[in-house]
């Protein structure tokens, strides 16, 4: 935890993005490394948003039974 003993540091969004909250490095799929530079990042779960590895909500687009 990142000292929000009432907040985790990980929510995964049913059907949308995981966020992250504080301090984190993420690899994207070609190993790039992304540090979070936000309070809350939205990091992509669906693969096809135009921002990678960060959410853009393209998920809203998709079918919510194909949705992670």
């Amino acid at each position: 935890m990142s000292g929000h003993d009432d907040h985790p540091d990980v929510i995964l969004c049913a059907g949308g993005p995981m966020l992250l909250r504080g301090d984190h490095v993420i690899e994207d799929a070609d190993g790039t490394q992304h540090r979070t530079v936000r309070p809350i990042s939205a990091v992509c779960r669906c693969g096809k948003s135009a921002s990678q590895p960060w959410c853009d909500g393209t998920h809203k687009l998709i079918p919510k039974q194909r949705r992670p």
